[in-house]
């Protein structure tokens, strides 16, 4: 990457990043060594130069170290990449004790090493562009901000503020930035260049917090430490050495002086980096796969300007809430216009919270909601009509048949069934080939992916919009072949149905799922059963004709106990209003709770369970790539963040050592636990997925 350099007449030099044939400016070698030739030049000049404006000529101001390299490190790198991280961070300190204002015009986002690149500079000044995000993601790839972004954020804005920011692992907007303290304004993109010059003009102190003697350390209450490493722990349960390595970065930073607090920093994303299985799968499937999922489909340039969502339910006016906020206009539509209402009331609280969380603008809520409407049926405008009714197969059958006659005769009709085949409900629309199966994941509003689900007679241009739509409202697609379950869904039964079938065998339901968090689960089977709904899932039971059922506890459940779930207030879980929710008394006597289990064998038939159903949906061509299976699992499911996905489980764990794992817990607990044949092919082989 290149660093132009050009002073003007009043000594202000521009130091001006561009990456040549590439969009996106990279903090990697080459860029280190581009800035050091720039800071020989300015500290050559230094009589000269009055202050510094470090800006962008590519669409990003800066993103972070090249994943490639990071990916393929060995223990036995980890000197090279000592040496190499201490090059890159001498250099920021060189810019920042230049002894001239720096200032950070931000054009483009700056994440990971080009938002440390942006807190080595006096000032950060960024285009208020919603589009851009600033912030140090590095948590989720499996490693830690190395380039000072640790020290420096603790030492800006106090241990407190900063670990939320650190631990996240999640970009801001510039608004956002600005409330957090990791920019210091927000200005419209064409004053973004005088403003850092007008800042310069006021001849500001150009000294760090961690350089001014006048600064005290960044302090913590008494304590704080200690409880945010049991928090951690209970969020992690330990199967993520990145977050804790964070955290005791962070308190080094507060509790040592600042180079010393900079060398921890180093050493830590040094072992992360070079010796973390689990950064390697967190970076193969955060990063490579994701990418490679996004190259695996094809998406329409066609903009969807106006959707109908058929049915207000909790998952339709997620549908509709997503939908709006990203611009589109909705009509909403149910059994009757107060049912319709009902829904738009619902997204009216969501839109509150949001307001009262300092998450959404009220001129914003205003907005959305202005694009919604709950009291006209018409549906003669919609370019996409999303069907998000109960799973009864003859009543979207109906509801289907009558969206189809009802919007524009190029409108690509959608059905957010979780589990029914597409083929199927395709049956009696006048144009099959517009159909196709959009699975969207609750709650709608929080979770990022949506499963395109094609059908026999599916087209491709229908599946290229769906993809197109998923994508316009910041949804991660992923295209499957049909089939029942699909493949998100099969998962999620192979998961819920094996801790149903461990309670039905007398294993204490606290055990399973205290373990199953354990193993890296976000959710226990038992609760996340609950927030589906028990009563849905006996439903799509008794209409589905094959694939993986739920286990009899759940009939048991509904119709012997009438606990149908969450929204019933009742299921596994007591859900009273106000009160935390906690285990039913009742599980213990209806279905005991004494027999002993290996904890490794309850911890073992979870991840299993899901790992083998991905396997067969492999092996039945639902799913075409590892890529589709694993980001699926990961953020459809949450299957343990830590394993990088269901099949890259396998990976690791080996996949004849993880064969004859399975034929072991088959033998002991049932069939379903036998590993399929394409599992058994991979491990004669020794060849992974």
């Amino acid at each position: 990457m290149a660093v132009s350099y050009a002073m003007d007449d009043r000594g202000i030099v521009t130091l001006t990043m561009s990456q040549p044939d590439a969009r996106v400016n990279m903090f990697d070698a080459e860029f280190g060594e581009a800035l050091i030739a720039a800071l020989d030049r300015l500290e050559a000049d230094r009589d000269r130069v009055a202050g510094v404006i470090l800006t962008s000529a590519a669409t990003t101001f800066a993103v972070g170290a090249d994943l490639d390299q990071i990916y393929a490190m060995t223990p036995g790198d980890a000197a090279a990449f000592t040496a190499r991280i201490e090059r890159a961070k001498t250099a920021l300190r060189r810019l920042e004790t230049l002894g001239r204002p720096v200032v950070a015009a931000i054009n483009g986002s700056a994440l990971g090493g080009g938002m440390e690149l942006a807190l080595a500079c006096h000032r950060r000044v960024c285009a208020a562009d919603p589009s851009i995000l600033l912030g140090l993601p590095e948590v989720s790839l499996g490693v830690l901000p190395g380039g000072g972004g640790v020290v420096r954020t603790v030492w800006l804005l106090g241990p407190e503020a900063a670990l939320p920011l650190l631990l996240k692992g999640g970009g801001l907007a510039p608004d956002a930035a600005r409330a957090a303290g990791i920019v210091d304004e927000v200005v419209p993109p064409a004053e973004l260049l005088s403003r850092a010059r007008e800042w310069i003009a006021g001849a500001p102190r150009p000294v760090q917090p961690w350089d001014d003697p006048a600064r005290r350390r960044p302090a913590a209450e008494p304590g704080f430490f200690a409880a945010a490493t049991a928090r951690l722990y209970a969020e992690t349960r330990g199967n993520l050495p990145a977050p804790a390595k964070i955290l005791a970065c962070a308190a080094e930073a507060a509790r040592t002086d600042f180079d010393t607090a900079m060398r921890a920093e180093t050493a830590g994303l040094v072992e992360l980096a070079t010796g973390s299985q689990v950064a390697k799968n967190l970076i193969g499937s955060s990063w490579f796969q994701k990418r490679e999922v996004a190259r695996q489909v094809r998406a329409s340039r066609t903009r969807v300007e106006r959707i109908g969502v058929l049915g207000a339910g909790m998952m339709g006016a997620g549908i509709a809430h997503v939908s709006a906020r990203a611009g589109i206009q909705v009509v909403l539509t149910d059994v009757s216009a107060e049912a319709a209402r009902r829904g738009l009331a619902g997204i009216e609280r969501l839109l509150d919270e949001q307001v009262a969380r300092d998450r959404l603008a009220p001129e914003d809520r205003a907005a959305v909601l202005g694009r919604i409407t709950a009291d006209d049926p018409d549906l003669s405008g919609c370019d996409l009509v999303v069907e998000a009714v109960y799973e009864d197969r003859d009543l979207k059958h109906e509801v289907l048949a009558a969206a189809q006659a009802g919007a524009r005769p190029t409108a690509v009709i959608a059905s957010n069934t979780s589990t029914l085949p597409i083929t199927g409900l395709a049956e009696g629309l006048p144009d099959p080939a517009a159909f196709v199966g959009a699975h969207f994941i609750s709650p709608v509003e929080r979770m990022p992916l949506v499963e395109i689900v094609k059908g026999a007679r599916t087209s491709p241009g229908t599946v290229a919009r769906a993809v197109a739509y998923a994508r316009q409202i910041g949804k991660t697609p992923i295209v499957v072949n049909d089939g029942p379950g699909f493949y998100t869904s099969r998962v999620f039964i192979a998961y819920t149905t094996e801790g149903a079938a461990m309670l039905s065998e007398g294993v204490p339901a606290a055990l399973i799922e205290n373990i199953a968090r354990k193993a890296g689960m976000p959710v226990g089977p038992l609760a996340l059963s609950d927030d589906v709904s028990l009563a849905t899932m006996l439903r799509v039971r008794r209409q589905s004709a094959g694939g993986t059922q739920p286990h009899d506890t759940i009939a048991r459940m509904v119709d012997e106990f009438g606990r149908p779930g969450r929204q019933a207030g009742a299921g596994f879980y007591d859900h009273r209003p106000g009160y935390p929710k906690r285990l039913w008394p009742g599980l213990t006597e209806h279905f005991g709770g004494d027999r002993p289990i290996p904890h490794q064998d309850i911890h073992d038939r979870l991840l299993f369970a899901q790992a083998l159903e991905s396997v067969r949906a492999m092996e039945d061509g639902v799913v075409t790539s590892t890529a589709v299976a694993n980001v699926g699992a990961l953020l459809a499911l949450g299957f343990a963040p830590w394993t990088g996905g269901t099949l890259q489980f396998i990976n690791q764990y080996g996949p004849a050592r993880f064969t004859a794992r399975a034929d072991q817990l088959a033998d002991l607990y049932g069939e379903h636990l036998r590993p399929p044949s394409l599992l058994r092919a991979k491990a004669a082989q020794s060849t992974s997925f």
